[in-house]
């Protein structure tokens, strides 16, 4: 039988396979594709968010039909192909994800916008570095280091990602999903509380802003691929 096909959908931060070191061993049991979102292709100039092109990319990566995996910002794409092809998604695991235009007005995600909104606004008049520098004491700390890596381009995609909260997602799709967080921040567990009250499982995993990072969030993944069968699947056993 044919291996089922599994879509990792990156982040801000790392991407590509650098970005699900833990799920690389899925590759031999499922037909593992790790995608690179608009705008993080290595060979090519950064370039603006465009989560439509990274819905497409998604479905296009689907092909007939399979599993999709998303972390933080890359959950908006993820979630966005639910919608448009729903039969074709036959699940969706979402790692804190950055949906917050389904929690705009919610209290968490309404104090983040206002506090990063002047940041984006202020973007175009900011050198690479000096909005790399400002978004890290905004979200994390002053003391913050750079994240690790040898993208050249990193602070250049940073600065050029547009507000979340902005992205065109306002449905949820009626697929089967499972939300992982962290435990670590309010925001990611009210996104969570919202999609759980639509019907998603949520578990509260550790590992901070990477809960796929952790053995429980491996564990997690692997038993909730394993148990979401497409329909055509489910109707032959």
């Amino acid at each position: 039988m044919a291996q089922q096909r599994i879509v990792f959908v990156h982040g801000a931060g790392r991407v590509g396979a650098a970005a699900w070191p833990r799920q690389h061993s899925l590759a031999g049991r499922y037909d593992a594709l790790f995608l690179r979102r608009h705008g993080y292709r290595p060979d090519l100039p950064p370039a603006p968010t465009d989560h439509r092109a990274d819905a497409a990319a998604v479905l296009a990566a689907l092909g007939a039909g399979g599993h999709v995996v998303a972390h933080a910002e890359g959950a908006v794409s993820a979630m966005m192909a639910a919608v448009l092809a729903p039969e074709r998604v036959w699940s969706l695991t979402l790692c804190e994800p950055a949906v917050f235009s389904l929690t705009r007005d919610l209290p968490a995600t309404s104090a983040h916008r206002q506090h990063l909104q002047a940041l984006f606004n202020n973007a175009p008049y900011l050198s690479d570095e000096e909005y790399a520098a400002e978004y890290r004491r905004l979200v994390f700390s002053a003391e913050a280091a750079a994240p690790p890596g040898g993208d050249p381009y990193a602070a250049a995609r940073q600065r050029m990602q547009s507000p979340p909260w902005e992205a065109p997602l306002e449905i949820v799709p009626g697929v089967p999903t499972l939300v992982l967080t962290g435990g670590w921040e309010p925001l990611y567990e009210e996104v969570a509380g919202f999609l759980a009250s639509t019907g998603a499982d949520h578990r509260v995993i550790g590992g901070n802003h990477r809960p796929q990072d952790t053995d429980a969030g491996q564990e997690a993944i692997r038993g909730f691929l394993a148990g979401s069968q497409p329909a055509t699947a489910a109707a032959a056993g």
